[in-house]
């Protein structure tokens, strides 16, 4: 404790020490971004190890004794759910929609509301739980939790700031964490940076814009280094398309975009029917039947159901076998419906690309394209559900053209975006995250009282 101190003391008078103002003030502005950063691409890079680990041996496990998971995955959801419900309950599901809430909280009235949502208790079961989920089967992702892990980050550097520090505006320290995880996470720099702006900020770009660039580079290098300059999936070919392969662009993402709005629907949907709950054994009876619908598929109909869905997309864009039946699709939707209503932590960025992708390859099995064709009907198809989960098509594409490297189809992943946008804003004008984000807004009110009401999100008030 004392040696902190002294360390505290000798750093002020370092910094008391340069005699340019301009420069000490803009030093004192960037070395926490620099700290937070460096510290969440190495979380990014932990957290992807051990996920990939987890995914691993449960893809061993099934292979050599499918019948454990009758037994394993019921369990698993269990214990998922029951680390987040005892120690950290704002942990649950993505963590992006905490990151939205934490950001429109992130003021000093309500910092101990912030505080459920962003914290080192929330880094560490948010990572037991996900893995957990995982390796029992659950169909969910590691990118939504590591954006509320990196958030968790950047809102403790912040804390942790001496009183003579300047200071931090607490809003773009968890919008730049938000985005370093994004980055570090995917390996998606561009798409961190959009992503922020498209999903997150509501204040003018430019007052944050360095802290965002240092953030997403920083991180992103971080996990670089210690990975590799790995692309999330690879090099797809794709050359010589038809000149009308833009109409099967804009069908296939007009059916994902439905197909994921209709799926963030069900999700909402059950979660409203499971508020009703008044009784422990409600939940477990819940979690038990999901795990064994999993299971029982996995088992008698295809184990694409389970995990993240990351080994269907190499599978459709890297290998021969590039044509999915009907179920597939189905399969990647209903299994991270069954796992993220479950309560437990997990993301739904992976599972939303791979159901995409599924729904791409299904379109082509249709109409005998080429391996090129296919290959952008697949990329479209993702593009089109991850937005009609999230409504941010630019963050879609430009994610699937940096996980691909494939600039030249640009125009027809932005096309892909666009049009699925267009078609989940009539099934519902709000997306996903921004259901959740008041939810949690909601809750956090509810748990410390608050007399002051919160305008649901298809009414005045709610997001734009």
């Amino acid at each position: 404790m004392a040696f902190g101190q002294q360390a505290r003391r000798h750093f002020k008078r370092f910094f008391e020490g340069i005699g340019n103002e301009r420069l000490r003030l803009n030093l004192l502005q960037a070395i926490p971004f620099w700290v937070a950063s460096l510290l969440s691409g190495l979380a990014a890079v932990l957290f992807t190890k051990l996920f990939a680990y987890a995914e691993g041996m449960r893809s061993f496990l099934f292979h050599q004794h499918n019948w454990v998971f009758f037994f394993l995955t019921p369990v698993g959801f269990i214990i998922s759910w029951w680390l987040v419900v005892r120690w950290a309950p704002f942990s649950r599901g993505s963590g992006i929609p905490q990151v939205m809430a934490a950001i429109e909280l992130a003021n000093p009235k309500q910092n101990e509301l912030v505080d459920k949502l962003l914290s080192f208790r929330i880094i560490v079961f948010k990572m037991l739980s996900s893995l957990v989920m995982v390796f029992a089967g659950g169909g969910i992702g590691r990118e939504g939790p590591t954006i509320q892990i990196a958030g968790s980050i950047f809102r403790k550097i912040n804390q942790w700031l001496p009183a003579w520090w300047p200071k931090i505006s607490k809003r773009n320290m968890i919008m730049a964490g938000a985005a370093a995880g994004l980055a570090a996470a995917f390996n998606t720099p561009l798409g961190g940076v959009v992503f922020a702006v498209e999903e997150l900020t509501r204040t003018h770009f430019r007052y944050f814009k360095t802290a965002l660039f240092s953030a997403v580079i920083i991180a992103g290098l971080t996990a670089q280094g210690m990975l590799g300059p790995y692309l999330y999936l690879g090099y797809p070919v794709i050359n010589s398309l038809s000149n009308l392969i833009f109409l099967g662009v804009v069908a296939v993402a007009l059916v994902a975009g439905m197909a994921g709005s209709f799926m963030s629907k069900a999700i909402l949907g059950i979660n409203k029917w499971k508020s009703s709950f008044r009784f422990n054994w409600q939940h477990l009876l819940f979690l038990i039947s999901c795990g064994w619908t999993i299971a029982i598929l996995a088992n008698l109909v295809n184990e694409e159901v389970l995990g993240s869905g990351r080994g269907l997309m190499t599978r459709v864009l890297f290998t021969g076998n590039k044509y999915s039946p009907v179920d597939i699709p189905l399969l990647r939707m209903l299994g991270p419906v069954l796992s993220f209503t479950s309560g437990a932590a997990g993301g739904i960025f992976a599972p939303a690309l791979s159901a995409g992708a599924a729904i791409g390859s299904f379109a082509s099995k249709l109409f005998s394209l080429s391996d090129s064709n296919t290959n952008l009907l697949i990329l479209s198809g993702m593009v089109g559900f991850l937005t009609g989960v999230t409504r941010t098509p630019f963050t879609s594409a430009i994610l699937v053209l940096e996980m691909t490297d494939r600039h030249n189809v640009i125009f027809h992943l932005l096309l892909a975006g666009l049009s699925a946008n267009l078609i989940a804003l009539a099934v519902d004008r709000h997306s996903l995250y921004d259901h959740l984000k008041f939810q949690y807004i909601r809750d956090l009110r509810k748990e410390e009282q608050s007399p002051e009401p919160l305008a649901p999100a298809d009414e005045e008030g709610g997001p734009e």
